[in-house]
């Protein structure tokens, strides 16, 4: 983990890989793991065509492009860059004759079909850059075209063996870098210029906007990231959402200004030799978010006419008054009353006027929250019942128990339906696995953990760890068996809502069954 710089499971997997040994788990069907180490396999093969493709005859175009871009050999290697030729089947057939079927050439994205039904490449006449994931798997590819065609840059989409919005470009690289922060780009071609300037520590997203799974990656590796994205409006724009999505990380975040319109690509070519003590001088001057965002503001104002300066301090008291650090919007809101001569009190006081607002908006949300969780309702809207705890702990063992005998799954759910669930995670766990079991798809953690969300799959691992060594119900029979029973106790609040008639049935069965005993 330390070496690699990888999680538990990543590390885990890591290992497994290199050592060739199949990583063990629940599953009785394991279809969707060899999928993707044949997505995995493919995906190698491929990056080594296009690299070969780059030095033969028909990649000549492609090898005196990124010699254009002042690519080095060496940096061309480093990052196995390819060509795709110009060709309708060239991939396919050299897939094909490595023993790959059409099935998995189009899970693996690599190839489509025509309207004729044929198999044809999805990438032709492109310059090709291998995405790579932290283990060393090549799970992904971008292509770009070296004409004015659109669209210029064609990706990977998403695959059994990839998800564009939890990866990052470089990411393999940048993780063993000695720098304590990541440098955030948008395009591929300006993060290799800056790992060959030698800032390897440089990352981008896959063709998309920043995502908060991508954001919650950087977390893992850094505590600080670096936004160094176009100067363009677009660029901007994407700056600003960035930086909403890695405050809500708590990362610390610069931003980085490249003069005169350059990308990072532009402006290290542009200085030739010079180009790394350039760039270095820019990172160390990179500002953090909030002055980016106040000099965004101004220039949205008039500030030297009375009401341009009024709307930017408006603004700007609402922006500060976001900031939870009593420190940092002191040192701005000090630093702005000077620049604009404004009266500090008076600023303070808009600024309390905003962070009152906020708080009243903020007691409202808390308040609703405490109100659910009096209710029996938590975070993701799920009750649960305190009189049912009896059953949310069946539920969980006899998930604990599909889990070890996932052959059974058939046989429980026709004995205990999906509805007769307490809480409506445990309700959605059973159905997802259940139904995963009964059409034969993988049912390991790793399999449909993607249904759920971080926390719920902390959940799920909780629960199989606490029911790992169970072995006492008899085919889950005692568990449902609980179930059933506790799910026809009504509480309190349930006989409060329900109709006079509907007590009285419910009655009846608890008479019922005390004659019975």
């Amino acid at each position: 983990m330390r070496a690699e710089r990888l999680a538990y499971i990543d590390a885990v997997k890591f290992l497994a890989q290199r050592a060739n040994i199949k990583m063990p788990d629940n599953s009785f069907d394991d279809s969707a793991q060899k999928l993707r180490i044949r997505i995995y396999e493919a995906n190698r093969e491929a990056a080594r065509f296009f690299f070969s493709q780059l030095t033969a005859p028909t990649g000549k175009a492609a090898l005196a492009y990124l010699r254009g871009r002042k690519l080095s050999d060496k940096t061309i290697r480093s990052f196995g860059l390819g060509f795709a030729p110009n060709s309708w089947t060239a991939l396919t057939d050299h897939l094909r004759s490595k023993g790959f079927d059409a099935a998995e050439l189009i899970q693996s994205n690599l190839c489509v079909t025509n309207k004729r039904g044929n198999l044809i490449d999805r990438f032709r006449n492109r310059v090709m850059f291998p995405i790579l994931d932290v283990r060393g798997n090549v799970i992904a590819f971008g292509g770009r075209i070296m004409t004015d065609e659109k669209p210029k840059y064609l990706n990977t989409s998403d695959t059994p063996a990839f998800k564009k919005s939890e990866n990052l470009f470089a990411l393999n690289i940048a993780k063993k870098s000695k720098s304590d922060k990541l440098i955030l780009c948008e395009g591929y071609m300006d993060v290799i210029a800056l790992h060959q300037a030698g800032f390897d520590f440089a990352v981008a997203t896959l063709g998309t906007a920043l995502t908060y799974e991508q954001a919650a990656v950087l977390k893992h590796y850094t505590n600080t990231v670096v936004l160094c994205y176009d100067s363009d409006q677009a660029g901007q724009n994407a700056t600003v959402r960035a930086i909403d999505i890695l405050r809500k990380e708590n990362l610390d975040i610069k931003i980085l200004k490249v003069p005169n319109g350059k990308d990072p690509d532009e402006f290290l070519r542009s200085h030739g030799e010079n180009g790394h003590i350039k760039f270095k001088n820019l990172l160390e001057a990179a500002g953090n978010d909030i002055l980016y965002r106040l000099d965004r503001l101004r220039q949205e104002y008039d500030i030297n006419t009375d009401d341009g300066k009024i709307k930017f301090m408006t603004e700007a008291a609402r922006m500060l008054a976001f900031l939870d650090n009593d420190i940092e919007r002191d040192l701005y809101a000090g630093r702005l009353c000077g620049e604009m001569s404004i009266d500090r009190k008076s600023f303070n006081n808009q600024i309390d006027k905003f962070i009152r607002s906020r708080n009243k908006k903020e007691d409202r949300e808390e308040f609703r929250k405490i109100q659910n969780q009096l209710a029996g309702v938590n975070s993701g809207g799920e009750r649960v019942k305190s009189t049912n705890v009896r059953a949310v702990k069946a539920e969980e063992a006899l998930i604990g128990y599909l889990f070890r005998n996932p052959e059974m799954s058939e046989s429980i759910r026709r004995q205990l339906p999906p509805e007769r669930m307490t809480t409506d995670f445990n309700r959605r766990l059973y159905t997802s696995f259940t139904d995963r079991a009964m059409s034969g798809k993988g049912v390991s953690f790793t399999d449909f953990s993607g249904e759920f969300s971080s926390e719920e799959n902390s959940r799920i691992a909780a629960i199989m760890a606490n029911h790992a060594n169970d072995i006492s119900s008899n085919s889950g029979s005692e568990y449902i068996s609980v179930i059933l029973s506790e799910s026809e106790k009504l509480s309190a609040e349930d006989l409060a809502n329900e109709s006079p008639e509907a007590i009285q049935e419910y009655l009846n069965k608890i008479k019922n069954k005390k004659s019975k005993k």
